[in-house]
């Protein structure tokens, strides 16, 4: 590796990210693919560019009481990642911080702006950076403390109050333990645990899904399991889903919004691989994902295709299905421990105008729905208006559905006592079962 190679990468990984919109686990990804960095490395790296972005409000703060004039897109990024490490990070001294980022100043730029930054860290490490406590408005504190726009929190705390605004705002910028799922037709959960266990992953059950697995320590994508395609990588959460829908062997079900797959394989799986399971992406791309997904789970029900699911109505008879989940698309407020540049490139218009779509979505999909049929509609947000909003204004205008009277009963113990239980749905906050944010409901055609 070059010198400062590491640093240099995450600078530019951060600008365009940043300033150009990019996905980051994709150019993340991408970038440790090709610079062929190894564990120790790929884990500082992805470190400083996830941290970065996710107390970028925060950082760009502190910024501002130390420089006053516009920076160069790669200038600021450097000077905002050097600042994580100072503020969030202990495992690398202040002083190489500060030298390799004076370094990496120096090859980019010029002698004036390397000055610069070298001034700008020695002044904060001297004098320390801005305190946050004496902010009187509770939701510009709780934005800047955690690098959430204050638009969100003003709207979280509406909606939930200033505690659980303020815990869910905090967790999100706390890495989450991955999960993985078990192909029960090719393995048990008690047999993958021990083959993990014996080769040095640290693991638990998950209490949520019995096919889940917790990886508290240890890189999962590396172990024998996963290259065999015995347990995929899926949050609990979003397991909960496919396990709702309580699909049985020989039904007929359809997964109207299925990218990339973890929530139809997962079906197919509670259906023993009988029965058939159409699944529907608006991209033809990702449905053909979800394909060679199946394929690689040998699930051999589940027949893929592209099409807008408000259009199903061109392809499928009414009442046609004994099982629907409408996984919706949505802000994906609800996971941005893992995609913390989400919370950035959302407004609140945003949010609303996929309310709609939602609504549009469950408008068309309820028709396919066999009479005494259920319908899991989830997402992976946490706004109401994404949510419970959608499920209440569907079942007014719609009295021949309702909740599922046993959906609440069906829940996993676990969750039973979720604060965000209502008669609506489960809302799950992060911070419940460090997990992601996420939505659903089971609602029943009456008979």
């Amino acid at each position: 590796m070059k010198k400062y190679e590491l640093r240099d990468t995450a600078v530019t990984l951060l600008s365009r990210i940043g300033d150009q919109g990019g996905y980051s686990h994709l150019l993340l990804d991408q970038t440790i693919r090709n610079k062929g960095f190894d564990s120790r490395d790929t884990g500082l790296l992805t470190e400083i560019v996830y941290g970065t972005l996710s107390y970028k409000l925060t950082l760009e703060y502190f910024l501002r009481h130390f420089v006053t004039k516009k920076l160069e897109s790669w200038a600021k990024w450097l000077l905002l990642s050097a600042f994580y490490q100072m503020y969030v990070l202990d495992r690398v001294p202040d002083h190489a911080v500060i030298h390799e980022s004076v370094e990496i100043a120096k090859q980019r730029g010029h002698k004036g702006i390397a000055s610069l930054v070298n001034a700008v860290l020695r002044n904060a490490q001297r004098k320390g950076f801005p305190k946050l406590d004496d902010i009187q408005d509770p939701a510009e504190r709780i934005s800047l403390e955690t690098s959430h726009p204050k638009w969100l929190v003003q709207r979280w705390i509406a909606q939930y109050g200033e505690k659980t605004a303020r815990e869910m705002c905090a967790v999100n910028q706390v890495e989450k333990p991955i999960s993985v799922r078990v192909q029960p037709m090719l393995i048990t959960r008690d047999e993958a645990m021990e083959e993990l266990e014996s080769q040095g992953f640290t693991v638990r059950p998950s209490n949520i899904n019995p096919q889940g697995i917790i990886v508290e320590d240890g890189n999962i994508l590396k172990s024998d399991l996963f290259l065999s395609n015995q347990v995929t990588v899926q949050d609990q959460t979003s397991m909960l889903a496919g396990q709702m829908v309580d699909a049985a062997a020989g039904m007929t079900v359809l997964d109207a919004c299925s990218a990339p797959g973890g929530k139809t394989t997962h079906i197919a799986e509670t259906m023993e691989n009988e029965g058939k399971l159409y699944a529907y992406d608006l991209h033809a791309k990702k449905a053909k994902q979800v394909q060679q997904k199946a394929e690689k789970l040998n699930l051999t029900i589940i027949e893929s295709n592209q099409a807008d699911a408000r259009n199903l109505q061109e392809r499928h008879q009414p009442e046609s299905f004994d099982r629907i989940l409408l996984d919706a698309p949505c802000s994906g407020l609800g996971v941005l421990r893992g995609k913390p540049d989400i919370k950035y490139h959302k407004s609140e218009k945003d949010v609303l105008s996929l309310a709609s779509i939602q609504a549009d979505l469950l408008e068309q999909v309820a028709p396919l729905l066999k009479k005494d049929g259920k319908l899991v509609y989830s997402t992976c947000t946490v706004d109401q208006a994404e949510n419970e909003q959608v499920v209440r204004a569907f079942l007014e205008q719609h009295p021949n559905f309702e909740v599922d009277p046993e959906f609440q009963a069906d829940l996993p113990q676990a969750v039973k006592n979720a604060p965000g239980l209502t008669d609506a749905g489960l809302q799950v906050f992060p911070q419940d079962f460090d997990t992601d944010g996420f939505f659903l409901v089971r609602l029943v055609r009456k008979g």
